[in-house]
This record gives structure tokens, C-alpha cells and sequence, in this order.
């Protein structure tokens, strides 16, 4: 499985166990549905990959301080994101 699927998979899983907002699967799902647009982001993927199950809307705010809420998420899914690549970006012919 490669870390899109990897991705995808972990995603749909945190949206159903984690409770994971729709505005951060929706982005995180655009990812995956771009690969060539990513050819440079494995370790932010992976990252977010370990995040997921992590999740928390509340997290950070209990005894022990542990989780990943939105904004420790969404600030790694910025990173990411930074890391796109546009379409059509190619070479340049010149005749």
C-alpha cells in the first residue's frame, strides 16, 4: 500500500472513530486525490498518518495533555499542502 493509500485509509478511519472534522478530511482526501501533485511530500504524509489515530477534538486539554487536536493537525496538513506542486509546470518548449 503505498502513503496515498496509506492516507486515504487512515483518514476514512479517523472520520469514523476520531469523530475528525469534515474541513480536514475534505483537504486531507484532495491530497490523495492529487498524487502527482505531491511527488515530494512522503514524510509530511506519514506525518499526518500517525496523527490520525491521535486525534482529539479536546485533545491537549486533559490531565495528561496527550492527542492531536485540529490545530496540531491542521498545521500539519499546511505543511503539506505547501509542498503541492501546480499542474502544468512542465518544460518549457521554445520554438
Amino acid at each position: 500500500m503505498d502513503v496515498f493509500a496509506k492516507l486515504h485509509a487512515a483518514t476514512l478511519l479517523a472520520g469514523q472513530d476520531n469523530e475528525l472534522p469534515d474541513f480536514l478530511s475534505e483537504r486531507l482526501l484532495a491530497v490523495v486525490s492529487s498524487p502527482h501533485c505531491y511527488p515530494d511530500a512522503a514524510e509530511e504524509m506519514l506525518n499526518i498518518i500517525g496523527m490520525l489515530p491521535l486525534y482529539d477534538t479536546y485533545a491537549q486539554t486533559g490531565y495528561m495533555g496527550m492527542g492531536v487536536n485540529n490545530v496540531i493537525l491542521e498545521s500539519a496538513l499546511r505543511r503539506l499542502e505547501e509542498k503541492q506542486v501546480p499542474l502544468g509546470n512542465g518544460p518549457v518548449e521554445v520554438t
